[in-house]
């Protein structure tokens, strides 16, 4: 049975305190194909994995390559032994050029010293291969999300892996890099490699798997071949439940002007130019853009992260000068960043730590109040449904999902009236993703302003009220929910082509 797959994972078991992560989990990936690994967050893909990759030893079961047993010691034996994985949130040294990043830890040494130039041609020649457009020199910090991520899907390859694992690996991609992305599949299954693709969206699933494994709560739900499924089937099999409303129904109701933003232009390129929009009470203003339009640089700049050069922000018509986030936060705003790992959590705390750190400043001046604290860590666990052994538990160890539901309930502590959303729901399953719509909208039904940038088209025309589209740092236009564009489709296609306005 096992030489016909290239890896099996059999009755795989692992516990953390409080909580059995894997119970009997199993997995067998044939050569040269796509092998789709879904469930909601928490199911435990991730932890699966993990263990795959050595970074977590399993309790239970047993792993096997080509039908012998494997047990790796850490991410390099499993390199090592042609075990490839690109994780969701980059950890990459954002000081160094692309191509020491590509070679960290095994770089070539030529008498005793790094031969740059070796690095340099290797490092050409992968991006050659996979048709990347990336100067080797560049430092990494200054890529987009998008180009670090392709570097990373590089670096995996450079490894000549048989078994590749790719982690929600279009999060931060455009259409064109979607397609280059695919391409590259195609390439790698066409040389025998086997690919493990972890990802919440659906038509990318069906279009280019093979097989699809569903997990729920640790445990293998099924395994069925990709053409044998349909989106209402993988969802039922994820939940565990029928999910034809893929979106809340919208109950808020826009009412006045909450905030205006006048010819709102960053001081430092790249940045936003000349913006000007008004957000209402009880509205959800959505963002859209291309990859590049300066959505996030809007967003950050409206908060005092990033600094504004020109123009004016008035809340309920008073002048208001965010210059900090301390500020911002004083003012009544919240920001949701766009990358969880880097900028929303703090790994090592506990999600008490990561609860309350928003709102230090009311639970006393000089010693703090445990009372205070544990009750609003509390309410953040109750009121968003965070699935966590317990209030002392490390964030890092949950789900990106149940991440994210603490940095929102974070910020809500802080009572905002205007609530930055930056890609919200970035990796982040079915389920999850339909509690934050709900508390989104309720957000809105109390009469919060809701500014979401996103790059999911039906998100945006899902939930929210009026679409800003900006591109290439300028506001291209508006697009209102519900109004005569011919639907949803011509509502989509107006959105596209003001995105490539000024592009």
């Amino acid at each position: 049975m096992s030489e016909q797959y290239l890896l099996e994972m059999l009755d795989i078991e692992k516990q953390f305190p409080g909580v059995k992560a894997l119970d009997h989990a199993k997995l067998q990936l044939r050569a040269g194909t796509v092998h789709a690994l879904m469930g909601e967050n928490g199911a435990g893909k991730s932890t699966l994995m993990k263990c795959l990759f050595g970074i977590y030893t399993k309790d239970g079961g047993q792993i096997l390559m080509n039908g012998k047993p494997v047990a790796f010691s850490g991410p390099r034996d499993a390199l090592d032994n042609g075990v490839a994985m690109v994780h969701q949130e980059l950890n990459q040294v954002l000081r160094r050029s692309v191509m020491e990043n590509m070679w960290l830890g095994r770089f070539p040494v030529k008498g005793g010293l790094v031969d740059s130039r070796k690095m340099y041609r290797d490092t050409k020649a992968v991006f050659e291969r996979l048709k990347i457009d990336v100067d080797p020199k560049t430092i990494i910090g200054n890529l987009s999300v998008s180009k670090r991520q392709m570097v990373e899907i590089a670096k995996a390859v450079s490894y000549n892996a048989k078994i590749l694992v790719l982690d929600e690996p279009t999060s931060s991609l455009t259409e064109d890099e979607v397609e280059h992305l695919f391409t590259i599949i195609e390439q790698l299954t066409s040389e025998g490699v086997g690919i493990i693709y972890i990802s919440h969206k659906m038509d990318e699933i069906l279009r280019i798997s093979q097989d699809v494994t569903i997990m729920r709560d640790g445990q293998w739900i099924a395994t069925r071949p990709a053409s044998e499924l349909d989106t209402d089937e993988i969802i039922r099999l994820m939940v565990n439940r029928e999910m034809s409303n893929r979106f809340p129904p919208k109950t808020n109701t826009p009412g006045d002007v909450l905030l205006e933003v006048k010819d709102f232009t960053g001081m430092y390129e790249p940045t936003c130019h000349n913006v000007n929009f008004t957000l209402r009470k009880g509205e959800v203003l959505g963002v859209s853009g291309l990859v590049g339009s300066r959505r996030t640089e809007l967003l950050n700049t409206l908060f005092g992260y990033f600094t504004k050069g020109s123009g004016e922000v008035l809340l309920r018509g008073k002048p208001i000068e965010n210059t900090n986030a301390a500020v911002a936060t004083r003012n009544g705003f919240a920001l949701i960043t766009e990358e969880r790992r880097a900028t929303g959590i703090f790994p090592l705390m506990s999600i008490t730590f990561n609860s309350i750190i928003a709102n230090v400043g009311n639970y006393g001046k000089f010693l703090l109040s445990g009372r205070k604290m544990n009750k609003d860590t509390d309410w953040v666990i109750d009121a968003i449904r965070v699935k966590t052994p317990t209030k002392r538990t490390q964030i890092k160890s949950l789900s990106g999902g149940n991440q994210q539901k603490v940095i929102i309930g974070r910020w809500l502590l802080t009572n905002p009236d205007v609530l930055l959303l930056d890609e919200p729901t970035r990796g982040i399953d079915v389920g999850a993703k339909y509690e934050i719509y709900q508390l989104i909208l309720k957000l809105a039904e109390e009469g919060k302003g809701v500014i979401m940038v996103s790059s999911e088209m039906p998100e945006l025309l899902g939930i929210c009220d009026r679409i800003l589209v900006m591109s290439n740092g300028q506001l291209a236009g508006t697009v209102e929910r519900g109004k005569d564009f011919g639907g949803i489709a011509g509502e989509q296609e107006t959105i596209m082509q003001l995105a490539a306005k000024y592009v």
